[in-house]
């Protein structure tokens, strides 16, 4: 693999010849991981053993039973797919900066491999945990096809400055996938059994959010839907991404932001795919340079969750209009219930608070009019992550701050025509969607559900 996919948090020689472990947070998967990859690679090299370990956290980032039980489904799949490789897996429970740690010591690990997660409380943990330990800790970016720090060193701002630099490194990373080996001496250290019912059960989470049924967790499943999408709705993606009533979207969010599938692999299947190039450049624009702008985004802007990452014009114009008269103001309460005078607006969230998961045209809407109806842009962006976060699937995941920044507050966008509330932040419409989609037809798949 290749070695600019790795950085070093902790700059330590091995010192004895104790197992490697790989902490597991972001990529939840045994094949098509360049973390676990890694970190088998380091163990081979030193003759030693390897573990797997996954730190469970309670209400993280507000995420409620829906987050959790597609999560632990997938964990559970790739728990026993590990086993199958000698590889054992153990589920810690608590803060990672504490139990990571005990887990070093207990086991007298020599080395610690984690996956990247730009996200500040992932990067708070890690720098943590650094400190607390004397062996050498790696991070790999396994879920990017180009490493984050490696493709741009800074904060870019807008998809047309970091395509160049994405498309030059394609050649370089854009590397098939080695087969994890299966190791040839087993571990010897008693690995506790997993009760995944029991698990969920004792976690202290928002249990109103429920499952969804639509949608079947794990790695098994995303692949799965991964070979439906190429061969059924590749070639249409062009014409009906846009459009909430058709099912022309890939619906591979939820398993990219757990984990359970790789972006590189998709973008190799896609490449694979006996499809129109024009077809296949726009898919990838958003699979590889749209994502990947948002991991750069939070990583280099540790103001990703509030007002203060809008770029100056934006911060300008919104304030300069920030006493401009709302002919609507609705609170968390009524958002959340779908309780404005906007009927497709409802519509949306409904669709977030049945289905898990929004239209990605939808979500620009429901953003904006979030914007528009709020007392501040404050207000807007603490509102609308409350909802993308405890409500969508795929939640708590750069691609969601970065789209609600984006649509509030102009990140990754230009000045538009000054307007009222808005500013010069770029507006969206009720007439508009209703001049690109059948917006009757898509009230009508929601109003009879009840948030």
């Amino acid at each position: 693999m290749n070695q600019k996919r790795v950085r070093l948090l902790k700059d330590k020689s091995l010192k004895n010849k104790g197992p490697i472990v790989y902490w597991m947070s972001r990529d939840q998967r045994t094949c098509d991981n360049w973390a676990l990859l890694f970190a088998q690679e380091l163990a081979i090299k030193n003759s030693q053993l390897i573990a797997v370990t996954f730190c469970l956290v309670d209400d993280f980032l507000g995420a409620a039973l829906r987050q959790y039980s597609f999560m632990l489904e997938g964990l559970q799949q790739t728990a026993e797919s590990l086993s199958r490789k000698n590889i054992p897996f153990y589920l810690l429970h608590g803060q990672p900066e504490k139990q990571i740690p005990k887990f070093i010591r207990q086991y007298k690990i020599c080395a610690l491999v984690t996956d990247f997660d730009p996200l500040k409380i992932k990067q708070t943990w890690k720098k943590a945990i650094a400190e607390k330990i004397n062996i050498p800790f790696y991070e790999v970016d396994a879920h990017n096809i180009f490493p984050c720090w490696y493709a741009s060193p800074k904060q870019e701002y807008g998809a047309y400055t970091i395509r160049g630099k994405i498309n030059k490194l394609l050649a370089e990373f854009m590397e098939d996938f080695p087969k994890l080996k299966k190791l040839p001496f087993e571990w010897t250290q008693k690995v506790p059994k997993i009760d995944w019912n029991k698990i969920i059960q004792n976690l202290r989470i928002d249990s109103t959010v429920g499952k969804i049924d639509w949608l079947k967790p794990g790695p098994k499943a995303a692949q799965k839907m991964l070979r439906n999408f190429i061969e059924n709705k590749l070639k249409y993606y062009e014409q009906r991404r846009n459009d909430p009533n058709q099912d022309g979207q890939s619906n591979l969010s939820p398993y990219l932001h757990f984990g359970q599938l790789s972006a590189q692999r998709v973008a190799i299947e896609v490449q694979k795919a006996n499809i129109n190039s024009k077809t296949k450049k726009a898919f990838l624009e958003e699979l590889i340079v749209r994502r990947e702008l948002s991991d750069n985004f939070c990583f280099y802007n540790q103001n990703y969750d509030n007002t203060k990452c809008f770029p100056d014009w934006a911060k300008l114009t919104l304030k300069q209009h920030q006493k401009d008269k709302r002919q609507y103001h609705y609170c968390l309460e009524e958002f959340e219930h779908a309780q404005t005078h906007d009927d497709l607006w409802n519509a949306a969230q409904l669709e977030i608070v049945t289905r898990g998961k929004m239209h990605g045209y939808m979500r620009m809407y429901w953003a904006k009019k979030i914007l528009e109806w709020s007392k501040s842009p404050e207000d807007a962006m603490r509102i609308a992550i409350y909802l993308n976060d405890k409500y969508e699937l795929d939640g708590r995941d750069p691609n969601g701050y970065a789209g609600i920044a984006w649509s509030v507050g102009g990140i990754h966008d230009r000045p538009w025509p000054q307007r009222p509330i808005f500013g010069k932040i770029r507006y969206m419409s009720y007439s508009g969607c209703k001049s690109k989609f059948n917006i009757k037809q898509y009230i009508s798949t929601y109003k009879t559900s009840q948030p």
